[in-house]
């Protein structure tokens, strides 16, 4: 077994240990205000999170405000990050048997483990490192857990899942049945584990800011009831360009037969915020799911 390198340092995120941590602080206070500080007697009430993939630049502060509050409720084990595959259309769910996977501040150990079970229950999906190593969509979330863990005792570990297009196509079943039982199997591979389930996507591409808002609102609504199946459709009637919307389905199921019950929406905003361009944007979002 390989470490999976990091494929877009110096790109999405600092390239260097210092100026990472400098990058993910100003995040933190652009974004909820303060520096988070963990809390090792924490509820541990969050079984998910949904966090933007963009350049930190663009939606570092945004992911920073559901990475705040997992600090204070206290930090899991393991973390298992579901994310679309932009690069591939195959395989349908792309699991990772690397050894770790590395960033400018470390490596984090990945549960090869809990990927075999999920490979073991799901056949589509398929241990397939290959298909990681160029995608950034899981990539960007592990400085934020890699910053909450460092001064603790934490060894946080890893369950990469990457969504592939051919996920549509795997059977003759409908998205939601499909996320229902990629979801399951997350949940049943968790098992007892003190766990959270990530899902990284963005929302609206490339609309005026106007329009961003209200399809992605319609959209974040159905992450709020929990409903992965409400969620898919709204996505397809409205043609919500929202690239994680199957990998935030298969969250929300996971989170439900994990125990979730609600979910807050703690932050909304888009890349015009940044660029000044409000024409054509990009839309970001930080949900917490609690059980």
């Amino acid at each position: 077994m390989a470490i999976r390198e990091p494929a877009v340092a110096g790109m999405f995120y600092q390239a260097g240990a210092d100026a990472l941590r400098e990058q993910i602080e100003a995040c933190f206070l652009d974004g909820p205000g303060s520096l988070p500080k963990v809390n090792p007697h924490g509820s541990r009430r969050i079984i998910g999170l949904v966090s933007p993939h963009a350049g930190f630049i663009y939606s570092g502060s945004i992911a920073a405000w559901g990475y705040h509050r997992l600090a204070d409720d206290g930090l899991p084990d393991v973390a298992v990050i579901i994310g679309p595959n932009h690069r591939s259309y195959f395989p349908a769910a792309a699991l990772s048997e690397d050894k770790a996977w590395r960033t400018p501040l470390g490596d984090v150990k990945a549960d090869a483990g809990i990927a075999q079970k999920i490979a073991s229950a799901y056949p589509a999906a398929e241990v397939h490192p290959g298909t990681h190593r160029a995608e950034h969509s899981l990539e960007v979330q592990l400085p934020f857990l890699q910053y909450l863990a460092r001064g603790t005792k934490k060894n946080m570990r890893i369950v990469p899942v990457l969504i592939g297009v051919a996920a549509r196509s795997a059977s003759e079943k409908d998205d939601a049945e499909v996320a229902g039982e990629l979801g399951n199997a997350i949940a049943d591979a968790i098992g007892d584990e003190k766990a959270i389930v990530i899902a990284s996507t963005d929302f609206t591409h490339y609309e005026s800011a106007e329009s961003a808002a209200g399809k992605d609102s319609r959209a974040i609504n159905r992450i709020l009831a929990l409903d992965e199946a409400g969620l898919l459709d709204i996505v397809r009637v409205l043609d919500i360009s929202m690239c994680g919307d199957l990998s935030t389905a298969v969250a929300i199921a996971a989170c439900k037969k994990l125990g979730a019950t609600s979910a807050e929406q703690l932050a909304y905003a888009n890349s015009g915020d940044v660029t000044g361009d409000y024409d054509e944007v990009v839309g970001y979002a930080s949900l917490t799911i609690f059980r």
